[in-house]
C-alpha cells in the first residue's frame, strides 16, 4: 500500500479509537496533517473500502476500520508505545509489594487491566518449564501428611496424602532428605524419571509409604490443573461503547470458559514476543468481535506462561501491546529473582 493510504488508514484508526464514531474525510483534513486536500482523501478512503480495509457502518459519510485494516495498522506499527518513566517506576513498585506467586499474579491483573482499560489475563507459570526448588512433609496426625512441592518461580503446590499407617518422624526427615537430593533444581518434567527406584532404597515395610508419596507427586506434577489463568477489568467491557457492549454477553461467557482462556493464550511465545489476534484472527467464535494481545513472560528465552489483554478490536493497540510488554518483562523478573 502506498504511504499515503496507510497514512489515511492510520489516521482513521487513531480517531476512531478515540472517538468510537465512523470517521468522515473532513474530520481527517480537520485533525491531521496529511498534507492533501479533502477530494483526495475521499478518493483514498474510497480505494481503502473497496480494498476491504474499511467499511460504512450504516448510511452514516463515515467510515471505520475492519479487521483486515486493523491488522495492516498494527503490522505497520513502527513500534509499542513506551511506558513514562513515572509509570515504569509505579509499576515496579506496585510489583515489588508483592509477598508471593498468587499476590504476584493478582497484583498482575489488576496492573494491566487499569493500564489498559481493558480485560486482564495472566497464566500462572507452569509446572513443566519450572524448576524444583524445594520438597516438604508435614505430618498432620495420625495417618495423614502434607505434601509441598515449591517451584523455583515461587508457585507451591499442596497435596494430602492418606497412609495406612503412621510413619515416624526419622522415617520422614529420612524420605524428606533423599527426595531433595534427587529433585532439586530439576525441571518438573523430570521428576518422574529421578523418582524410579527411589522406594527400593527404604526397608520393605516403609515402602509402601514412600510409594504412596511419590504416586501423590507424580499426581501433582502430571494433572493439568496446574494451568490457571487470572481474569480481571470485566467491567472495563461495560464502558467501551454501544457498538460492542451490545453484544458483550457472548464475550463475558467465553471468558468464564477456562478452555477458552488457555485456547487464547495457546503455545507460549519467548518472552517479549507479542501476539495480536483480531476480530475473526480468534478461534472462538464469541470472541470474534474482540482483539487479544499476548506476550511470553519469564527469564532468559525460556517462557513460563502467557499474559496478556481482550477488548474491542477499536483498541489502542501501540498502548496496550506497550503496557502488556512492560508488565510481562517486570513480573519475569520478579520471578527469577524469587
Amino acid at each position: 500500500m502506498e504511504e499515503r493510504k496507510l497514512a489515511v488508514l492510520r489516521a482513521i484508526v487513531d480517531d476512531y479509537v478515540q472517538t468510537h464514531e465512523p470517521v468522515g474525510s473532513k474530520a481527517l483534513v480537520d485533525r491531521h496533517s496529511l498534507g492533501v486536500s479533502s477530494a483526495t482523501i475521499r478518493n483514498d478512503m474510497s480505494a481503502l473500502e473497496e480494498d476491504g480495509y474499511i467499511s460504512a457502518p450504516h448510511t452514516s459519510a463515515g467510515r471505520i476500520p475492519t479487521d483486515k485494516g486493523y491488522r495492516l495498522f498494527v503490522d505497520k506499527l513502527n513500534s509499542v508505545k513506551p511506558m513514562s518513566a513515572p509509570e515504569r517506576k509505579a509499576i515496579q513498585t506496585f510489583l515489588d509489594q508483592a509477598v508471593d506467586l498468587d499476590d504476584v499474579m493478582n497484583r498482575t491483573v489488576r496492573l494491566l487491566s487499569q493500564l489498559t482499560k481493558q480485560v486482564a489475563l495472566v497464566q500462572y507459570p507452569s509446572l513443566g518449564r519450572s524448576f524444583v526448588r524445594h520438597v516438604e512433609l508435614v505430618n498432620s496426625g495420625r495417618s495423614k501428611l502434607l505434601l509441598i512441592l515449591i517451584a523455583d518461580t515461587g508457585r507451591i503446590e499442596q497435596r494430602t496424602v492418606d497412609l495406612v499407617h503412621t510413619v515416624s518422624e526419622d522415617f520422614l526427615h529420612d524420605l524428606r532428605t533423599r527426595l531433595n537430593v534427587a529433585l532439586d533444581g530439576q525441571l518438573f518434567t523430570e521428576v518422574p524419571d529421578r523418582l524410579v527406584g527411589l522406594s527400593d532404597s527404604f526397608q520393605s515395610d516403609q515402602r509402601p509409604a514412600v510409594n504412596t508419596i511419590i504416586a501423590t507427586i507424580l499426581d501433582a506434577v502430571v494433572t493439568q490443573s496446574e494451568e490457571r489463568v487470572v481474569v480481571g477489568g470485566t467491567s472495563n467491557l461495560a464502558r467501551v461503547g454501544e457498538d460492542f457492549t451490545a453484544t458483550v454477553g457472548p464475550v463475558l461467557e467465553a471468558l468464564e470458559e477456562h478452555v477458552v482462556l488457555l485456547r487464547l493464550f495457546g503455545e507460549a511465545a519467548a518472552p517479549d514476543a507479542l501476539t495480536v489476534r483480531i476480530g475473526h484472527e480468534n478461534s472462538v467464535e464469541e470472541l470474534q468481535r474482540a482483539s487479544v494481545v499476548t506476550v511470553g513472560y519469564g527469564s532468559g528465552d525460556q517462557a513460563l506462561a502467557t499474559m496478556g489483554v481482550l477488548g474491542p478490536t477499536r483498541m489502542d493497540y501501540a498502548g496496550s501491546m506497550g503496557a502488556v510488554r512492560a508488565v510481562a518483562r517486570y513480573v519475569g523478573q520478579i520471578l527469577q529473582d524469587q
